[in-house]
C-alpha cells in the first residue's frame, strides 16, 4: 500500500532536493535514456557483444546462489530453502539469563512489568554477534526490540490500559544482550550468563556530544539535561570497529501524547494529540503538554559495551537527532570514525559523519 504523506510528519525544512524529488521515477526514465544513447554512442562497439549466451567450459558471468530457490507461496508459514534448517533461538518472553533472576515465560501473558524487564523483549530487530575469546562458536548477541504487540503482551490486550500495563510494555522495549552457542549443531541460549542484560525504560543512559545540558534536554527530573531513562523503538543496529553495539531510536514521537495544543518544533517530529499506545495517560512523563523537553531525548543513536554488564549505555548526540534507521561505522586510513545512518521519516537522508 502506498503511503500517504500528507498524514505524515514532514520534519524535512530544507531546500534540499529530498528523496522522493531524486528518486521520482520520470527523472530515472529520462537520465537511463539519455544515459543509454550517449553509452551507446561512446561504448557501442565494446559493448556489441555483451548480450551473446556463455560458451560451454566459460566462466559464468552471474555467480549462482548456491541453494535451490523457494517458490512464491502466499501462505502464512515459514519456508526455508532445501537442506536448511530454521530454529528459534530466543523468543519474546524468554528470560535473558540474568543470574538468580529467570523468570518463566507465561503463555496466559500474565507476566508482570517486573518479570518482562528480565525476560526478552518484542519484535527483535538489528542484531550484532560478539565473539568470546575469539570462537565462532560461542559469544553474545546484542539485538534491540523495536515495538510491542499490546494484544498480545497483556491480559485483555489494550482493553483496561493502566499503569502496570505501561510499566509492561515499557519493559518489552528496549535492548537485550543474550549469551548463545553452537552445540549439536544448533545455537543456543547459555543461562545463567554473566554478561545477560536488559535495557528497558527505567534504566539511565549518558547523554554525550553537543546535546548534552542543552536547554531543550533539561527536565525537571533531570535538570542537567544529561541522563536519559530509556530508549525506545530501536531500528537497525551495527557492531563497531572497537567492539560496541550501535542502535537507531526510530519512530520515538509515536510513544508521546501533546494534547490539544502542539508546538511546531513538536509537530516537526511529527507529535499527535494521542500517543499511540497511550502511555502518557498513566506516565505522566510522555505526556509532552507537562513535559515539553521529554520527546527531545529520544531520536539519537545509542552506544552499549555488551562485554560490560554495568557500563552505563550512552546517547551519542554527535550523530543527529532524527527517526535513526541505525548507524554503521567504517575507519579510514587515517584513523577517522566514519558513521552512515539513515532516517525513517518524510523527505529525508542519508546522513554521514566522519570523526
Amino acid at each position: 500500500m502506498a503511503k500517504d504523506f500528507d498524514s505524515m510528519e514532514d520534519s524535512n525544512r530544507s531546500a534540499n532536493p529530498s528523496i522522493h524529488d531524486v528518486s521520482d521515477p520520470a527523472r530515472r526514465t529520462v537520465l537511463r535514456g539519455t544515459f543509454g544513447l550517449a553509452a551507446s554512442a561512446l561504448y557501442g562497439p565494446l559493448l556489441s557483444g555483451c548480450a551473446a549466451p556463455a560458451r560451454e567450459g566459460s566462466v559464468a558471468l552471474a555467480p549462482s546462489i548456491g541453494f535451490k530457490g523457494v517458490a512464491v507461496d502466499a501462505g502464512d508459514k515459514l519456508v526455508v530453502a532445501e537442506g536448511y534448517v530454521a530454529s528459534v533461538i530466543a523468543a519474546w518472553g524468554e528470560p535473558v539469563g540474568v543470574p538468580g533472576n529467570m523468570p518463566a515465560w507465561k503463555p496466559d501473558a500474565s507476566n508482570t512489568a517486573a518479570e518482562q524487564s528480565v525476560q526478552m523483549g518484542m519484535h527483535h530487530d538489528g542484531m550484532a554477534f560478539f565473539p568470546l575469546g575469539g570462537s565462532s562458536n560461542r559469544g553474545l548477541l546484542a539485538m534491540n526490540h523495536e515495538y510491542t504487540d499490546d494484544g498480545l503482551l497483556h491480559v485483555g490486550g489494550f482493553n483496561n490500559m493502566n499503569a502496570e500495563k505501561v510499566k509492561k510494555s515499557q519493559a518489552a522495549h528496549g535492548l537485550s544482550v543474550i549469551e548463545v552457542e553452537l552445540k549439536d549443531n544448533a545455537w543456543q541460549m547459555v543461562r545463567p550468563s554473566r554478561y545477560a542484560k536488559r535495557l528497558p525504560m527505567d534504566l539511565p543512559f549518558e547523554v554525550r556530544g553537543p546535546a548534552a545540558g542543552h536547554a531543550l534536554m533539561k527536565t525537571a527530573a533531570d535538570p542537567d539535561g544529561t541522563r536519559v531513562l530509556g530508549t525506545l523503538n530501536n531500528c537497525a543496529a551495527s557492531k563497531t570497529p572497537w567492539g560496541t553495539y550501535l542502535s537507531g531510536e526510530e519512530n520515538f514521537m509515536f510513544y508521546f501524547g501533546g494534547g490539544d495544543t502542539i508546538s511546531d518544533h513538536h509537530k516537526r517530529w511529527g507529535l499527535r494529540k494521542d500517543g499511540f499506545y497511550q502511555w502518557e495517560k498513566f506516565d505522566a512523563r510522555f505526556d509532552a503538554a507537562k513535559n515539553p523537553n521529554e520527546p527531545n531525548r529520544f531520536g539519537w543513536v545509542v552506544e552499549i559495551d555488551p562485554y560490560d554488564p554495568s557500563a552505563t549505555p550512552v546517547k551519542r548526540t554527535a550523530l543527529g537527532r532524527a527517526a535513526h534507521e541505525g548507524a554503521w561505522v567504517a575507519v579510514t586510513k587515517d584513523g577517522r570514525a566514519v558513521v552512515y545512518s539513515g532516517e525513517d521519516a518524510r523527505f529525508e537522508y542519508i546522513y554521514k559523519f566522519v570523526s
